[in-house]
């Protein structure tokens, strides 16, 4: 899954630790989820877009395979 959060986090003015702190998890949480190596929880995701005031889907994109 691909994601703007790193993209929104420095267009809003949050640093790695400030984000974390206000979301209430780990800056490697905020690592691993601008680096794509770890997919929120819904209710994470939910407050990460509601942070940046956009839905969670503009934020989060599943990429899907072409089977062709």
């Amino acid at each position: 899954m691909k994601n703007n959060v790193a993209e929104l986090r420095k267009k809003y003015g949050y640093s790695q630790d400030r984000l974390a702190i206000e979301l209430g998890v780990s800056r490697q949480t905020i690592i691993s989820i601008e680096k794509g190596k770890y997919n929120p929880s819904l209710p994470l995701a939910i407050q990460i877009a509601q942070k940046f005031h956009s839905h969670v889907e503009d934020i989060f994109i599943l990429e899907v395979e072409d089977k062709n």
